[in-house]
């Protein structure tokens, strides 16, 4: 007699049967993930700062606390405005004219100022961390207290005001930090790098003549072939530096430590510093 009860086998769904259909791939929510991981979200396009800059209502421009950040602005002309506290973070100021611009507390972390224009700009306490400013101008400029951490500076021209600025790991290869000895009318125009850290920085080949150096940490520095001639760097950290072709002509080197420098022995004119009597050797 037949059995009334099918066979158990054929209540089981078959291969392929009973499969949730595959998701459909949605190009808009796709899109909406992408915008939401991007790092930047910049308020305004570069037209719309262009525009900003042009008008003649408002000056200096404002652009105070204003998110600018990845924006392409290079080659703009900020009419020495108003970026205080702005998050220009990655953003693309190749050759941007950037003079007497207010920049306090703004973040320039990772933007890009090759060949960009600083001149009596104010930076201080802003973060350039592992910015490049490879080239910039900045005379008179004041940097004091900012951020500067792996930072690319070489041949940039630094006769600005660097104190208490952190340089550790940058790159000031080339740079020119020496006294602008043409503007002795307005006074001597120097860098200063007074209690500024640059601890591993490269200054191979920077030009430091005049500076003032006092208590500046240069631990473990590349200070290879840097001219420090009349430089003041009275109570400065040099513990663990190259200092191969350094030249030390009629520098003051006050209570500074040389502990474990390296290449002393190949140091240019320091037995002509002044007060090498007191400073710290090994």
């Amino acid at each position: 007699m037949m059995s009334m009860r099918g066979d158990a086998s054929s209540t089981k769904p078959g291969a392929g049967q009973g499969r949730r259909p595959a998701a459909r791939f949605c190009i808009a929510c796709f899109a909406c993930v992408l915008f939401a991981a991007s790092p930047f979200a910049a308020e305004l396009s570069r037209q719309e700062v262009e525009t900003r800059l042009s008008a003649t209502a408002e000056a200096p421009p404002n652009f105070a606390a204003m998110d600018l950040s990845g924006l392409n602005l290079s080659g703009l002309d900020f009419k020495a405005g108003n970026l205080r506290g702005a998050n220009l973070r990655g953003s693309d100021l190749t050759g941007t004219n950037l003079r007497g611009v207010e920049l306090h507390d703004a973040n320039l972390s990772g933007a890009d100022l090759t060949n960009a224009i600083l001149d009596v700009a104010i930076l201080r306490r802003a973060d350039l961390s592992g910015a490049t400013l490879h080239r910039v101008s900045a005379h008179s400029t004041v940097l004091a207290e900012a951020d500067l951490r792996r930072a690319d500076l070489s041949e940039a021209v630094l006769i600005c005001n660097l104190e208490y600025a952190n340089l550790d790991g940058a790159n000031l290869s080339g740079a020119i930090m020496a006294a602008d000895m043409k503007n002795q009318p307005m006074g001597l125009i120097r860098v200063s790098l007074r209690k500024a850290s640059l601890r591993g920085a490269n200054l191979s080949g920077a030009n430091l003549t005049r500076g003032v150096l006092e208590f500046a940490d240069f631990s473990e520095a590349n200070l290879a072939g840097a001219n420090l001639m009349l430089a003041q760097a009275a109570g400065a950290r040099l513990t663990e530096a190259n200092l191969t072709g350094t030249v030390f002509t009629e520098a003051d080197i006050e209570n500074a430590r040389f502990n474990g420098a390296r290449g002393i022995e190949r140091a240019v004119d320091l037995d002509t510093a002044r007060n090498r009597a007191l400073a710290i050797f090994d």
